[in-house]
């Protein structure tokens, strides 16, 4: 019979588990290299930014601290998720451009910039209260208004700006404009919503002869939803099992696993993914892996596949690391939670440094870096352990850029994505804000940003030093202040 083992350095590390964010990339074990979502809080929903919809979105005036003010256009973004779904999101991260066609991931409210916002749970209450959560004759019924489907999304996304920007977002419809003063009279904190599942710890260790773990399951998913199985590759004889020690094939929220690794199994590591299919909740923030991008939440999505995975690595003797990385958006920084299950100090080098783990010890190690900083950084260890680490500070919103009155932001985009077919109601297709990436448009506060661009777009006026960013409708909402640039 088996013994448990870790469960120390599993409480210990799992004080940083709500973290999501982050990318681990390829575990080097016996299964090979893989992909492990951020750790800890591994897990979640991944999904490609698409269009802002033509449909669900329309003017709205932005009036900053200081008196000035300029228009933006304000909706739906359609994005699609990898292994299948479908999400509709708006900003909450209103000066950032958005990068179209950019990956992005499911974290929760404190690996954002809603990590120190007092008025994320408002934000939460206007999602479930606006559109496209309630029709346009519901919310037009609530607010004594003929609301078409763009008045109702810069409605919402005005009432959300408003809270996420500190700014006085004002749609240029009459009837919107109804909406949007209803929905910020009205809002009340709600709790954050629970993940769509995430896993405590995406790194444990112990010894063979043992059961390593505990993992716990965090999900929104139903009874049982989750599949649980070992990662193909997994040495022979190793299984996911419960605390009781039985091979478990599904899981549900709460529950902890095991990795049950028999007495005499050689020195190695293991694998173990849990996936399921659910609706995203409402609120649920989403921040870019691919590069700093504006930051979205969620409004809407379908039944979406949901995914994460967590390693184990056992030696009979000697050191046996595991390591988390926690984004720790009240530090600006990341943590970096190194743990040793063996016998012997383990020493590993961290960008340019090196650090000693003492066996039975867990060591935690700050990183600073700048808003809107990539990483990139790899930890090794004995038996193969190799883990690398890659992403992007996303934790405030940007600060009111020194931008000339008379003119507004111009678009940034990549190329863009394909639409996402729409399970709420939602049109999804529609042109993206702005140009291609690399070049910028300018206009004046007359009217609203640019919400066509073509691949083949050329700047307006040429010879200017330093183009305005446009920022587009909608992603995410992240409080606290990103850092500029001139524009």
């Amino acid at each position: 019979m088996s013994s448990v083992r870790g469960r120390g350095a599993a409480r210990r590390l799992a004080a940083a588990a709500l973290v999501s964010g982050l990318v681990a990339v390829g575990t080097a074990a016996v299964a090979g290299p893989a992909l492990a979502d951020e750790a800890p809080g591994a897990g979640g929903v991944r999904a490609k930014l698409g269009n802002l919809s033509k449909e669900e979105s329309a003017g709205v005036v932005i009036s900053e601290k200081d008196g000035s003010e300029w228009s933006v256009r304000g909706g739906l973004f359609a994005m699609d998720v990898e292994g299948g779904g479908s999400l509709f999101t708006y900003c909450i991260d209103l000066r950032t451009p958005a990068k179209h066609d950019f990956d992005y991931k499911e974290v929760g409210w404190d690996q954002s910039s809603l990590h120190d916002n007092d008025d994320a749970g408002k934000i939460l209450w206007i999602l479930e209260n606006g559109y496209p959560k309630l029709s346009t004759k519901d919310l037009g019924d609530k607010v004594g208004a003929d609301l078409s489907k763009s008045e109702a999304a810069a409605g919402t996304q005005a009432a959300i700006w408003t809270l996420s920007d500190d700014v006085e977002a004002t749609p240029k419809d009459g009837d919107a404009r109804k909406l949007t003063a209803y929905l910020l009279k009205n809002a009340k904190a709600l709790k954050e919503p629970k993940p769509s599942l995430s896993l405590s710890l995406s790194s444990v260790a112990g010894k063979s002869g043992e059961r390593i773990g505990p993992i716990t399951v965090d999900t929104n998913v139903a009874n049982e939803g989750v599949k649980v199985a070992a990662v193909p590759g997994t040495p022979t004889g190793v299984e996911i099992v419960n605390k009781a020690g039985a091979p478990v094939t599904t899981a549900s929220n709460g529950d902890e696993i095991f990795f049950d690794v028999p007495a005499g199994t050689p020195d190695g590591t293991a694998e173990l993914a849990v996936e399921a299919t659910t609706k995203v909740q409402l609120g649920r923030a989403f921040v870019s892996v691919d590069g700093p991008s504006q930051t979205l939440v969620l409004a809407g999505s379908s039944d979406s596949t949901v995914a994460a995975k967590a390693t184990a690595a056992w030696a009979k003797k000697g050191p046996v690391p595991a390591v988390t990385v926690a984004k720790d958006c009240a530090k600006g920084g990341l943590e970096v939670i190194a743990s040793n299950e063996g016998d012997e100090d383990w020493t590993f080098d961290l960008k340019g440094t090196s650090y000693t783990v003492a066996g039975g010890e867990t060591r935690t190690i700050a990183v600073e870096l700048a808003e809107d900083e990539a990483y990139h950084f790899t930890v090794t260890g004995p038996n193969g352990f190799k883990q690398t680490f890659e992403g992007v500070l996303d934790c405030e919103t940007a600060t009111p850029s020194p931008t000339p009155s008379g003119t507004t932001p111009a678009a940034e985009r990549s190329t863009p994505a394909s639409p996402s077919p729409s399970t709420t109601g939602a049109a999804t297709g529609g042109d993206t804000t702005g140009g291609t990436a690399g070049d910028t448009t300018t206009g004046t506060t007359t009217g609203d940003l640019a919400a066509t661009g073509s691949s083949n777009a050329t700047p307006v006026i040429a010879g200017i030093a330093a183009a305005l960013v446009v920022i587009g409708g909608g992603a995410v909402f992240f409080l606290r202040k990103k850092k500029t640039t001139d524009r």
